[in-house]
């Protein structure tokens, strides 16, 4: 783990069989790797997944965006000199075989955060054709930087590729800043638009759920509505009253 300037903390590792890892160097790997250190940093250091901006350089861009693939909010991915797939990078396929390996191509368009890919136009190893093909695929493309003449190891050289970095590290922690304070006023528009059309307030509306014994409950005022509806024991029906004048010879 590191931190810097711009990115408050990261994570560096080696897949099986690279650097300092032991074990063997397999597609296989390579997902149980990145998925470990995904679990890693959601497990022991508590990092949500909207915090996250996953980085894949060359091959490694199979595994980061598989993982991209099953993950759906993250804060974005950064793609360093991407490949199409395994066999894309030797011959140039049209379609994806069973066998074929790190088929990003087939995976990239279910990415759903802001993606950016950085690629050299005279990479001799994966051709600059494989960063085009990928960020056009892309759900959410972010301003790529084709950086002229850059080869497949030497991008982090150029001025420009620093800049741009920093660039979508900052645009995306914006966006994200952003969104969330348009939930917290949706929010809150709501509540109060609830509050008006009720006529009450929140506060209000609990202090109904007081016990009964401190007010005249609802029970007793509709027995007291009940009574006062009632016909009067006393008073004669019209039918009634004509019968009694006419015995009494008081009809007019």
């Amino acid at each position: 783990m590191g931190s810097t300037g711009v990115i408050e903390s990261f994570l560096m590792y080696d897949y099986s069989g690279y650097g300092q890892s032991t074990g063997k160097p397999s597609e296989c790997n390579t997902y149980a790797d990145i998925d470990a250190v995904y679990k890693c940093l959601k497990e022991q250091f508590g990092v949500k997944d909207e915090q996250l901006i996953l980085y894949g350089q060359s091959v490694g861009s199979g595994p980061t965006i598989d993982l991209a693939s099953r993950v759906s909010n993250l804060r974005g991915v950064v793609l360093h000199s991407p490949i199409l797939s395994g066999l894309r990078v030797l011959y140039p396929v049209k379609r994806t075989y069973w066998f074929d390996i790190y088929k990003n191509i087939d995976k990239i368009g279910v990415v759903k955060c802001p993606v950016l890919v950085i690629h050299g136009t005279g990479d001799e190893v994966v051709d600059w054709s494989h960063g085009k093909q990928l960020w056009e695929l892309c759900q959410e493309k972010y301003e790529p930087l084709w950086l002229s003449g850059g080869g497949h190891c030497n991008l982090e050289l150029y001025p420009e590729f620093i800049k741009h970095l920093k660039k979508f590290v900052l645009t995306i922690g914006k966006s994200k800043a952003a969104a969330n304070g348009s939930e917290k006023t949706a929010v809150d528009s709501d509540s109060q638009s609830k509050t008006s059309d009720s006529g009450t307030s929140d506060a209000f509306e609990l202090s109904t759920e007081l016990p009964e014994a401190s007010r005249n409950s609802l029970d007793s005022r509709l027995e007291k509505s009940k009574k006062t509806n009632k016909p009067e024991k006393s008073r004669m029906s019209t039918d009634h009253v004509d019968r009694f004048r006419r015995r009494k010879g008081l009809v007019w």
